[in-house]
């Protein structure tokens, strides 16, 4: 036994040293392949948890668009125009123009002028803020819209990396929420008499030394229509505009800012403030008042083709002078404040690309951090 051990020992040796190392690696083979199950379990358990995130949050961003679409937008557009027919009423003119006419010695040929001048200003006024109005309108709620959904993904994801339970996480308050998108009517409830007084002096600016004789044709009325945009645009600081549209927040200036980066601080602030801040930053930004002058643009490109319905093409197309022109002036506001469903202008503002790849940038942005 001994002399058979002498003679087979180095085999023995070698035999063990193989089924060794053989049974060493197959546990690290083993250990390996197990990290790899269950590094594959963590990412499905991972895939899971973001499907259901993101369905979640589509479902109530879809809520929250729905809430907007039938009910936000549609209630400003109404007290949009309802205000602008108020305030900027051209019956009063009308009557004492036809009191004039049917009784020529009741106006002196100087109160004729005036009217027509008066005329003449309210009508395009009208006109033009009604397009401003509902370009911004319809933007400043979809930028609403898409602010609550970012807060509502990093919410949920927050919520859902925490508990695991969708039920438990601390969405944003109804409250706030109601309270944000009800900002939209700050425009209609306060700023529209200062609005009103801004397009009113880039109008009389722009129409100053127009005759009711001279002849307008559809380049001189576009080019018009744009000069007042543009001259109301540029009046004041860059973002005066924004005063028109949403409160001036009170609370910014206790709210703590970096003086390296030049953001606002805003743990101290509440959620309605956050979304309230977001969104003027959103609409300072240079990326914003780029959509806004392409959106300005297209809707003017719409009200064009109306306006030459209203008058015949080939009337407009030749030209026709502003006195036969201003009824189909003051009538554009009604037209241009329909119904959202029906609206025209809103539906091309909202198919326009850059619109789309704004938004979605917008989104993606804070989805990301």
């Amino acid at each position: 036994m001994w002399e058979f051990w002498i003679r087979y020992r180095r085999k023995a040796y070698v035999t063990l040293g193989v089924l060794g190392s053989g049974y060493f690696l197959y546990k690290l083979y083993d250990t390996h392949r197990r990290k790899l199950s269950d590094h594959h379990t963590e990412l499905k358990q991972e895939r899971r948890s973001d499907e259901l995130i993101k369905f979640q949050v589509k479902a109530h961003f879809e809520n929250v668009q729905r809430i907007a679409d039938s009910t936000t937008l549609p209630h400003v557009v109404r007290c949009l125009r309802s205000q602008i027919e108020k305030e900027l009423d051209l019956t009063h003119l009308t009557e004492r123009l036809m009191k004039g006419k049917d009784l020529p010695n009741s106006l002196t040929a100087a109160q004729k002028l005036e009217l027509w001048d008066r005329l003449k200003i309210i009508s395009f006024t009208r006109m033009v803020l009604s397009l401003w109005a509902a370009t911004l309108l319809s933007l400043y709620i979809r930028v609403q819209v898409y602010i609550l959904g970012r807060h509502l993904y990093i919410d949920t994801a927050r919520g859902i990396g925490g508990s695991g339970q969708f039920d438990e996480i601390d969405l944003i308050d109804r409250n706030d929420q109601q309270q944000f998108l009800a900002s939209a009517d700050y425009l209609t409830s306060f700023g529209l008499p200062t609005l009103i007084s801004s397009f009113e002096g880039a109008t009389s600016e722009v129409l100053k030394g127009k005759q009711l004789k001279d002849f307008f044709n559809s380049t001189v009325l576009h080019d018009t229509i744009i000069q007042i945009l543009n001259t109301f645009m540029s009046t004041g600081s860059p973002h005066h505009w924004l005063s028109f549209l949403m409160p001036e927040d009170s609370k910014r200036n206790n709210l703590g800012v970096s003086s390296s980066t030049g953001s606002t601080d805003l743990s101290n602030a509440s959620k309605y403030e956050q979304l309230m801040l977001e969104t003027r930053a959103v609409l300072s930004s240079t990326e914003f008042r780029n959509i806004v002058d392409i959106l300005l643009k297209a809707a003017v490109d719409v009200l064009m083709e109306d306006i030459s319905v209203l008058c015949g093409d080939a009337n407009l197309t030749s030209g026709m002078p502003l006195a036969k022109l201003l009824p189909r002036i003051a009538h554009m506001d009604q037209i241009l404040l329909e119904e959202p469903n029906r609206n025209r202008y809103i539906q091309v503002i909202q198919d326009i690309p850059e619109i789309e790849i704004f938004f979605t940038v917008l989104y993606a942005s804070t989805a990301a951090s």
